[in-house]
């Protein structure tokens, strides 16, 4: 349950900080809600990428000789 709470509280967090930087460079609350809506959206999208690719330099860099 607490792992719940703490990912629910990581997107709110994400969602709010990006919804604050578009709101201040924008003057628009529309712009921002859109920010704050795909943000959490495409790092969801992402992220997983991301530690694939990370794993499989970590794979490679296992395999080489060490210097």
């Amino acid at each position: 349950m607490l792992m719940l709470a703490q990912k629910t509280s990581q997107v709110l967090l994400h969602m709010s900080v990006a919804f604050t930087v578009t709101y201040v460079f924008t003057g628009s609350v529309a712009t921002g809600g859109l920010a704050a809506i795909l943000e959490p959206i495409c790092n969801v999208v992402l992220l997983p990428l991301h530690d694939r690719l990370w794993s499989k330099t970590r794979e490679r860099a296992a395999l080489r000789p060490a210097v």
